[in-house]
């Protein structure tokens, strides 16, 4: 708990994920985080096992008024040290955010799965 200027406390925030994969299978995971995001990228980190790191985030408002789109991008580096994108979009900022990530987390996947195929050959 950590208090602010203004008096006002925060807490951690808690988060339940649930992610399915390709074949059906249903993993759900509780963390905790500095805030939302943290929270369900924790989750996200714990249920792909992700050897993956956040490097910078970003959220912008694409329209305007009370159901503004939000648009999050993200860039993750592998454990190899490469870098990888992942955006967005979604009234809901934590729904936008957790879009970005598992685009970018796909994207390793994916470029894993490429190495590992060219390696075989």
């Amino acid at each position: 708990r950590s208090e602010d200027a203004a008096g006002y406390f925060a807490r951690n925030a808690a988060r339940w994920d649930e992610l399915r994969s390709r074949d059906g299978d249903v993993r759900v995971q509780a963390s905790i985080g500095t805030g939302p995001v943290d929270a369900a990228y924790k989750a996200i980190d714990a249920i792909v096992d992700a050897r993956a790191n956040l490097v910078e985030y970003s959220v912008r408002s694409v329209t305007e008024g009370i159901d503004a789109l939000g648009h999050v991008t993200v860039r993750v580096r592998d454990h190899r040290g490469r870098v990888f994108h992942g955006a967005g979009a979604d009234t809901d900022i934590i729904v936008a955010s957790v879009q970005a990530y598992l685009r970018a987390l796909n994207r390793i996947t994916r470029m894993e799965g490429a190495c590992d195929e060219a390696h075989a050959v």
